[in-house]
């Protein structure tokens, strides 16, 4: 997903190398609510995410998908570059190589940082960031990889580096959503766009 605002008036278009393992449907294909979500997407970003490419072979999904994704970012405690910086974490560690590209590319848009996103797919433990960050990131890749051993202590680790029961909850939600998308985007082999490589590096 991106929210990166561009005003190129670009037509949507579905990639059929968005994905290598399941076919990519036409555009006009859609259902309406489907073609105006893309085309709503396409306007802001300047091109069409293959995600979106990817999720429209089932539009059931789709929607599920991006209603979430949606209520994941708008409605939130947690600042948009945190969202970003879990979503990369977690992606890296699971070596979701579609995720680590476009939400590195949102990682150096919303933190301002041509350097981050590369960091927090190397080693977030070494990246540049924090302390609660470090923290909060500690925990999203804890549940990610081992999430029977989450405990309250985790949870008041969170409270200690400043973060309210609110954003705790978000930062659980937005880790276990991106674990289902990582898994969804390495199942059907979906492919990064050109574009994510370069946005925000200058």
């Amino acid at each position: 997903m991106t929210d990166v605002d561009s005003e190129t008036g670009t037509d949507p278009q579905l990639n059929d190398d968005a994905m290598d393992r399941f076919p990519v449907p036409s555009f006009e294909d859609l259902p309406e609510d489907l073609q105006e979500r893309i085309a709503e997407e396409t306007e802001r970003a300047g091109f069409t995410p293959n995600v979106f490419s990817a999720f429209a072979y089932k539009p059931s999904h789709f929607r599920a998908f991006f209603q979430y994704h949606d209520a994941l970012v708008e409605d939130t405690a947690l600042a948009r570059e945190e969202i970003e910086m879990i979503v990369v974490a977690v992606s890296g560690v699971n070596h979701c190589y579609y995720c680590n590209v476009a939400h590195g590319a949102l990682v150096r848009i919303y933190a301002e940082d041509p350097t981050l996103a590369d960091q927090l797919v190397a080693n977030y433990r070494t990246a540049d960031i924090s302390e609660a960050h470090r923290t909060m990131l500690d925990v999203a890749v804890k549940l990610t990889e081992r999430p029977a051993e989450v405990e309250p202590a985790d949870l008041e680790a969170l409270r200690e580096a400043g973060f309210s029961e609110e954003a705790i909850w978000d930062i659980a939600a937005v880790t276990a959503f991106y674990n289902l998308s990582n898994r969804m985007a390495m199942f059907a082999e979906m492919q990064p766009n050109d574009e994510f490589h370069t946005l925000g590096r200058e």
